[in-house]
């Protein structure tokens, strides 16, 4: 394994956001994995996914160890349900096509989602109804100081709403290097509640959707709103949607009636971050090479040749512009670095 010194990143983050890390290594197996943190025990390090959910303002100072491990497997079976394993640096999406081309249902909701395996758990990533936690098993994770791989359960992973234990008291001392999902091999749980999915159903005249046509629908119903990284720099949605209490939200409906909402419970109602943006005047304009995606409000972009702070800074006005017109503060859903 050789390591790199001053190692350009534009081409692993999402945002296509230039910055250099101190040191770089790539490591394709357990044992690479291994064997890189037991030699650089020490060293301050970054590790590095699909870099689709990150904001780089700034150089790496440390050694960044690129997480490529890959491989798919089948672990359990029996008629109706399949415990899949995936390696940390299988990409996201193409697990999914994966999936619905052997007709194991569940994760169709979740097409299109960039990034890599490996983080989708640290997430808790989630679209359309589905979310991490609806279908993983457990995961396995080596811990950085001793090198010991660990299995977690899906309850030992403590997700919540884009949380896991891995970004609250775990972080920082585990690589997350496969999951196991559990999935249907008949009788699919198709879901088509939410968002433009039955829209999208209607359109192309099916009545009785497969998980194939679930998946489809999505990833037009995405492609019609997201940018593609590999053509515009974004990280995808890049703040949390916020959850407020009913109380608030009533006094805010009667000022604003039209406000979209997803009740929660008796307690919390769920408001889109991007309609919040969007009312403050912030959807399509564009600041330097930093802008706000013109069909998407929750989407942040790069046009070129924005820096990472560009981008931070236009969040914070964005951020700020939503807590004075609504009293809502919304959160940063990328990691900013």
């Amino acid at each position: 394994m050789e390591i790199h010194k001053n190692q350009q990143l534009k081409a692993y983050n999402t945002f296509g956001i230039s910055a250099l890390a101190k040191e770089y290594i790539s490591v394709t197996t357990i044992e690479e994995l291994a064997e890189a943190l037991r030699e650089n025990a020490g060293k301050k390090l970054f590790i590095l996914g699909g870099g689709s959910n990150m904001l780089l303002t700034q150089d790496v100072d440390a050694l960044v160890i690129h997480v490529n491990l890959t491989g798919i497997e089948v672990v359990w079976q029996d008629d109706a349900k399949v415990h899949v394993k995936a390696m940390a640096g299988e990409v996201w999406h193409n697990f999914v096509q994966h999936c619905i081309g052997q007709n194991y249902g569940g994760i169709e909701n979740l097409s299109l989602i960039p990034g890599k395996v490996g983080t989708a758990p640290i997430q808790n990533i989630g679209a359309y109804g589905t979310e991490i936690k609806d279908v993983m098993v457990s995961c396995e994770a080596m811990e950085i100081a001793t090198q010991t791989v660990r299995t977690f359960t899906n309850a030992e992973c403590e997700f919540g709403y884009r949380e896991s234990v891995f970004k609250n008291e775990l972080k920082g001392r585990y690589i997350i290097t496969s999951v196991t999902f559990g999935l249907t091999k008949t009788n699919h749980k198709i879901n088509t509640s939410y968002g433009d999915i039955a829209a999208e159903l209607t359109k192309n005249g099916i009545s009785v959707p497969t998980i194939k046509d679930v998946g489809l629908a999505i990833s037009t119903i995405r492609e019609s709103k997201l940018p593609n990284p590999q053509e515009l720099g974004n990280s995808g949605s890049f703040f949390k949607n916020p959850v407020i209490t009913i109380e608030q939200f009533e006094k805010l409906y009667l000022l604003h009636p039209q406000m979209p909402h997803y009740t929660l419970d008796d307690t919390y109602i769920k408001v889109p971050a991007g309609w919040l943006i969007e009312q403050c005047g912030f959807k399509g304009k564009r600041f330097g090479d930093a802008g706000v995606h013109e069909k998407q409000a929750l989407v942040l972009v790069n046009y070129g040749n924005a820096t990472g702070q560009d981008i931070l800074d236009l969040a914070k006005n964005v951020q700020k512009a939503v807590l004075e017109n609504f009293g809502i503060a919304i959160e940063a859903e990328v990691n900013v670095v």
